[in-house]
């Protein structure tokens, strides 16, 4: 598996493909993501999956400083799921500068549910999806995975994909649960045995 810091490297990686599949995430990786790997890998021709923490997405009073970063044990269950590309770039890469030019989503779709009560959460989604989306794409035709248990996020980034006209397939994987039922999410260790009941 190579591992990418660099946009440069990522592309110079990239361009002898024609179609990646493509896994973005924030790290902390669970049997969730790995299905989402195995669902991505036959559809395109190198499996690309990203590790990127992105501040856009959080609110000032949530735990971007504390959110679990877990980056060797990340690449080893991404290497044992075939992944041929990591993309792990820091903010330096992402966000040279401040990030002024932002993806405003539609808000009927993105002011309501989740997005209610995270006012600009996914406004920090599509902007790092589009750059990411860029990086891995370059312009080109692709697929990228994405959750079921995000249904919200990945509906607003099918609109997006179709109104900017990006020949991106954005294809919904199954959630998979924990043996009680629960959702995986990297955020689940925050809650005690109680929460999860």
């Amino acid at each position: 598996m190579l591992t990418a810091r660099t946009l440069v490297e990522l592309r110079q990686h990239l361009q002898r493909f024609k179609r990646p599949a493509f896994v973005p995430t924030m790290g902390n990786l669970h049997e969730g993501h790995l299905h989402l790997l195995q669902v991505a890998k036959p559809l395109g021709d190198v499996l690309v999956a990203s590790i990127f923490v992105n501040r856009l997405q959080f609110l000032p009073h949530e735990d971007f400083a504390s959110y679990p970063r877990t980056f060797e044990d990340d690449c080893a269950k991404l290497h044992e799921q075939g992944c041929d590309v990591l993309f792990a770039p820091d903010e330096t890469q992402l966000y040279p500068h401040p990030q002024t030019f932002k993806v405003q989503p539609d808000p009927a779709l993105a002011n309501i549910l989740e997005g209610e009560f995270r006012p600009g959460f996914f406004t920090g989604v599509c902007t790092v999806v589009l750059k990411l989306f860029h990086c891995v794409f370059n312009g080109g035709a692709g697929v990228a995975v994405f959750g079921q248990k995000d249904y919200q996020q990945q509906l607003i980034l099918k609109h997006m994909v179709q109104q900017l006209a990006m020949p991106i397939d954005i294809v919904t994987a199954a959630t998979t649960r924990a043996p009680d039922g629960l959702a995986l999410s990297s955020r689940n260790g925050y809650l005690s045995p109680p929460e999860r009941a």
